[in-house]
């Protein structure tokens, strides 16, 4: 992570610092280029982002041309403002400019698109400005990947309320702490039929889903724990796919997870790529995998090639420094070398309980209070971890949590932490690295039990403690600059934050 930021910051200006946090927070408020740019690009056509905050290479402003051309209009982004003593109630965006008549879309905002008591946002842009801390496992073979990737989703939530660093969004507090919903809705490109706004004509099926979300269907594994039920969300697929895969030997279950990635179109084409022997290349399967966004990615091989089955995950938030991030990584990277020790562990929830979960964890404070769906029970019984733990298989009851209790445990829940730790006690380690390794849970530990606040709630504080701020949701330039030199110098080891990083330092 260290070297990670110093190679980064090798690249600089003397006037410029690496800012590590879900979203800028100025992105799209004002003057925040340096220099400026008027938002008039044909590319976004965006109220407020001017293309020139688009990477050159051609993909990507692609990308944002061909979301906002096949949705047939410009992608529409509300995040609930946070209501201060002075806010206005109702919050109509005074920045919002109603009546530009530059481009077709542009009246999309007075229309509808931008709802009363919303920070509204109208680009790609917006979402694929935000920052993540997304870890690639790999795993000894297909149905160990098969595993990871059904257990670690059902964690997604919990570890993404325990990252929370998104309170602001386009120079105003939001009433949420998590970036998920602004991306997913920043490449949203479903039609109106696909939204089932209309009824089915030009297009094929009605997708519930931007293509941007949590999963729709677990994958199954040798391991014996995943039943029917828990993929209880109608799932929409192309039954000629599906009927394709399953004559040439694909099970029913990776059937429908394959053919469920081709209900959507390509975002991007390169004419010089058009024509490929899928037999040496996945260049044609990647173009549909790498856009399907979800909470966990199943990554098969490349053909001819040495690398293995991989499982990535993605919803947690970066963080402010590198100490934070290596964290939240090797919790992660334990939590799942666990998950491959002890087969009897069994996190499976139903997927619609997983989406309850995502949308909890975007509420402010949510690591403190919101509940969250999670099974009673994660240990069947019979291997070293379940004698060990004293936990009785309750079957498949699921209940509502905190998050201190699926973290920590409780008298009645066994807890991540001490899964990861009876891991850690299976395995021989050199005694620093199992303290660096302590270090690190700890850390965890503290975020879950509110002793270490997130970076989204000192973030939040810092803003409504500013001489400047008036509590009415803005976060001025003058804040926000406040802001960054604060959070640099904690990334820097310049200024003391125990209530962010607990007994803790940058250097540790």
């Amino acid at each position: 992570m260290k070297r990670r930021r110093n190679i980064v910051g090798e690249m600089l200006q003397k006037n410029e610092i690496v800012v590590s946090v879900g979203s800028y927070p100025e992105l799209g408020s004002g003057d925040f280029l340096e220099p400026p740019h008027k938002a008039n690009g044909q590319f976004s056509r965006s109220l407020f982002l001017p293309d020139e905050v688009i990477n050159p290479h051609p993909r990507f402003r692609t990308l944002a041309g061909n979301i906002r051309e096949r949705r047939g209009a410009k992608v529409a982004i509300n995040m609930p403002i946070f209501h201060d003593t002075n806010t206005p109630n109702p919050f109509v965006d005074p920045t919002i400019p109603f009546e530009r008549n530059l481009f077709p879309g542009d009246s999309e905002a007075k229309e509808g698109a931008a709802l009363v008591n919303h920070i509204y946002m109208d680009a790609m842009g917006f979402g694929m400005g935000c920052c993540c801390l997304q870890i690639t496992l790999q795993a000894p073979n297909v149905d160990q990947a098969r595993r990871l990737y059904d257990q670690l989703a059902t964690v997604g939530a919990v570890m993404m309320t325990l990252s929370a660093s998104s309170p602001i969004f386009r120079g105003y507090l939001a009433d949420v702490d998590c970036r998920w919903n602004v991306i997913s809705a920043a490449v949203d490109d479903r039609t109106a039929e696909e939204r089932g706004k209309r009824g089915l004509f030009k297009d094929r099926f009605v997708i519930p889903k931007s293509r941007y979300g949590t999963i729709d269907t677990f994958l199954g594994s040798e391991d014996g724990h995943f039943k029917p039920e828990y993929n209880d969300l109608p799932l929409v697929y192309d039954k000629d796919i599906y009927t394709h895969m399953v004559n040439n030997g694909i099970d029913d279950l990776m059937a429908k997870h394959i053919s469920h990635l081709f209900i959507r179109d390509p975002l991007v084409i390169f004419e010089e790529l058009l024509n490929q022997d899928d037999s040496v290349s996945a260049d044609h399967f990647e173009n549909i995998q790498s856009t399907n966004w979800q909470n966990v990615r199943f990554k098969p091989p490349p053909p001819n090639s040495p690398i293995g089955w991989r499982v990535e995950f993605r919803p947690l938030e970066v963080q402010v420094t590198d100490f934070e991030n290596a964290a939240f990584s090797v919790f992660t990277v334990l939590l799942a070398r666990a998950l491959l020790s002890f087969s009897d562990i069994n996190m499976y929830i139903p997927v619609t309980k997983m989406d309850i979960n995502m949308e909890r964890a975007h509420s402010r404070d949510a690591v403190l209070n919101e509940k969250f769906y999670f099974r009673r029970s994660i240990l069947s019984g019979g291997s070293r971890a379940s004698s060990d733990a004293g936990d009785e298989d309750s079957g498949d009851e699921v209940v509502e949590m905190s998050v201190n209790e699926i973290v920590n445990g409780s008298l009645e829940f066994v807890g991540l932490v001490p899964i990861v730790r009876m891991y850690l006690d299976s395995i021989e380690l050199e005694d620093s690295v199992r303290a660096k390794i302590g270090t690190y849970i700890g850390f965890v530990q503290g975020r879950a039990d509110g002793s270490i606040v997130t970076a989204a709630s000192w973030m939040r504080s810092f803003v409504r403690s500013h001489p400047a701020y008036k509590f009415d949701s803005v976060v001025s330039p003058e804040i926000n600059y406040d802001l960054v030199v604060a959070l640099d110098e904690i990334a820097q080891g310049k200024r003391a934050a125990p209530e962010l990083l607990g007994g803790t330092g940058v250097s540790d």
